[in-house]
């Protein structure tokens, strides 16, 4: 595994013009290149670490595969002198992604949803239905998590230049934490824990992130069958469009004692 951090010279100001010189610690960002049986398949951003989950969740997300019997081996790629390069080997009966998928050029740290244009094609294509599930949740046990993410934020301390995704039973336990300079690789390397365990889908979940709930990670979430997405900031209005469609809790500003709910608050107990 690369680094996670790296410590750069920094100039320290204060309003008063007065200044020191000192190391910080920075989060690494570095590309990883995803192949499917050697075959270039997109670059992405990360921070270094969990790569296989990584990878998996990503494909989850893409539709690629649905569970761990999918994915017969990953390994990083030996002609690579770092371990930037993560080649994947489908199961004999799983389709290789369309050519349509590839994309030669680097994700950003920042993009999420790669090819999925409108929620009509979003829900041709998913595999879990979550408007059934029957998971119930306190306003107490919600206004928990956003603090119990924040203490497993390890390299966060360190930086503070990192998204977290959680993920949480429906009493409040933390089952998985995962950190990233881009929040869809956060929550990529959660689900893909997830599909690696064979957890999947994750009825009866909540999906903690701490940054905004946009789009994409409202549409990951409903491709790994969570049925409540919470965010301590805000959601976008096609993410809201999104969970409602699909029969999601989605909530937001999730902060001290207090929350948005967006769309599912049949399941909040009141």
């Amino acid at each position: 595994m690369g680094r996670i951090t790296v410590r750069r010279p920094v100039l320290r100001l204060s309003t008063t013009g007065t200044g020191a010189r000192r190391p910080d610690t920075l989060a690494v960002e570095e590309p990883l290149e995803i192949r499917v049986a050697g075959k270039p398949l997109t670059i992405t951003m990360r921070t270094p670490g969990h790569d296989f989950d990584l990878v998996a969740g990503f494909l989850a997300a893409e539709g690629v595969i649905a569970d761990a019997a999918d994915l017969t081996a990953m390994r990083y790629c030996a002609d690579t002198e770092e371990q930037n390069t993560l080649d994947v080997t489908l199961a004999p009966d799983v389709p290789a992604p369309d050519d349509s998928m590839t994309r030669a050029f680097a994700t950003t740290s920042a993009c999420g949803v790669c090819g999925k244009s409108s929620i009509e094609a979003l829900r041709a294509d998913r595999p879990y239905e979550v408007a059934d599930d029957p998971v119930r949740l306190t306003p107490a046990v919600l206004a928990a998590l956003p603090e119990r993410l924040r203490e497993a934020q390890r390299v966060f301390d360190r930086t503070g230049g990192l998204h977290a995704a959680g993920l949480f039973d429906a009493a409040g336990t933390l089952l998985a934490v995962r950190e990233d300079v881009g929040r869809h690789n956060a929550v990529d390397k959660v689900v893909g824990w997830a599909l690696r365990a064979g957890l999947l889908p994750l009825a009866g979940h909540v999906l903690m992130v701490s940054g905004r709930a946009s789009f994409e990670l409202t549409q990951k979430a409903a491709q790994a069958g969570i049925p409540v997405l919470a965010a301590v900031s805000a959601p976008s209005s096609l993410a809201v469009d999104l969970a409602s469609d699909a029969g999601m809790t989605l909530v937001g500003f999730l902060r001290g004692d207090t929350m948005n709910v967006y769309s599912g608050a049949e399941r909040i107990i009141r």
